[in-house]
């Protein structure tokens, strides 16, 4: 990609009133370094370990299994 098209860019970001916008861009380039983990309540984070624990312990189902189980609940 060229320079005068990265400057295009860069400018039509900076004169940007739309917060929609801005907000993808500032995702996209990951500004914000903060953990998600962070954000997550007690509860979420207790569920994601007791996961892993059981992925750890070979307890899982795999994913056309679920899918096979769903599909015959929902008569499809």
């Amino acid at each position: 990609m060229d320079i005068t098209t990265k400057y295009n860019i860069v400018a039509k970001i900076i004169n940007s009133t739309d917060e929609s916008l801005l907000a993808s861009v500032k995702s996209l380039v990951n500004t914000d370094k903060s953990d998600f983990w962070n954000e997550l309540s007690e509860d979420d984070k207790t569920a994601i370990n007791e996961g892993l624990e059981q992925l750890d312990k070979g307890e899982s189902v795999p994913h056309s299994s679920v899918q096979n189980s769903i599909k015959q609940r929902l008569s499809f």
